[in-house]
């Protein structure tokens, strides 16, 4: 999947009848351009009951891998999260299994504080955005504006009763890398898990 042809891209979760039940199951999203044309999809890898229990009671502070499909269903890039109580961390591959970048939590009483980060650990960009604007996600760089991950309704019932989330990312007309845009396209799978599941660790 070329991403840098695309300027702006949505992320749709698939809803999982589950959850109407108040489970949670593996996360899976379509990823489309922004005329609605699937161009890939993501998976969160880990079957079993151990799993299964674990995504119950440990909410985002779990292990998981999510695995990025292109759509003749081949990975282009997996996200890795290891267990943490705080300082949350996705690790992200290419398909190759090189690490071409990460999300890092900082510490913030009243912020949603990331920092992007090369392979080496030298911050790219940073994500900070108020706790009360609980829809947006803008990335900076020397605090300009350069892409934004935005929640977006996905009607009444679907808000009240299941985790079926929508997002838009929007690249802006800063020169991003491949590697950079990968990185935000992860982050947005990454921001639902964190702030959006409806079990433990949804605070």
């Amino acid at each position: 999947m070329n991403i840098n042809e695309h300027h702006k891209l949505l992320v749709h979760q698939i809803f999982e009848s589950a959850e109407l039940f108040g489970f949670e199951t593996r996360n899976k999203y379509e990823i489309l351009t922004e005329e609605k044309q699937r161009i890939g999809f993501a998976a969160e890898q880990g079957k079993g009951i151990w799993n299964f229990l674990v995504r119950q009671y440990l909410g985002h502070w779990r292990t998981f891998e999510i695995f990025f499909f292109n759509n003749d269903r081949n990975i282009f890039m997996s996200a890795f999260h290891p267990f943490r109580f705080y300082f949350e961390r996705l690790e992200i591959k290419d398909k190759d299994g090189v690490i071409i970048g990460a999300l890092q939590k900082r510490f913030s009483l009243l912020t949603k504080k990331f920092d992007v980060e090369d392979p080496h650990g030298n911050v790219l960009m940073e994500m900070r955005s108020p706790i009360w604007k609980i829809w947006s996600f803008p990335f900076t760089k020397m605090g300009v504006e350069v892409a934004k991950i935005q929640k977006k309704w996905s009607g009444l019932l679907a808000e009240a009763f299941t985790d079926k989330d929508r997002f838009l990312i929007t690249y802006g007309q800063h020169p991003f890398s491949e590697q950079e845009k990968l990185i935000i396209l992860a982050a947005s799978v990454f921001i639902d898990i964190r702030y959006f599941e409806r079990k433990a660790g949804n605070n």
